[in-house]
């Protein structure tokens, strides 16, 4: 599935890896490597940073009814 680029490295000095995702998510972006200067704490060795699966889900909330277009008097 995965074709192309297999790592990269952020401005920050940490390193990712792009894996095979799970069901529901065809890429997972694992931070391989932390940086020694990187001050960001989302940043965690071997935790995803971002889980495109979040995307794909319904919303837990109801949505607003939208209005319909109306054309005013006068």
């Amino acid at each position: 599935m995965l074709k192309g680029f297999t790592h990269a490295r952020l401005a920050c000095g940490c390193r990712l890896a792009f894996r095979e995702g799970v069901e529901g998510s065809p890429v997972a972006v694992v931070v391989e490597e932390k940086g020694l200067g990187c001050a960001i704490p989302l940043h965690v060795r071997d935790l995803p940073v971002y889980d495109y699966r979040e995307a794909l889900r319904p919303p837990t909330r109801f949505l607003p009814i939208e209005e319909e277009e109306y054309e005013e008097e006068g």
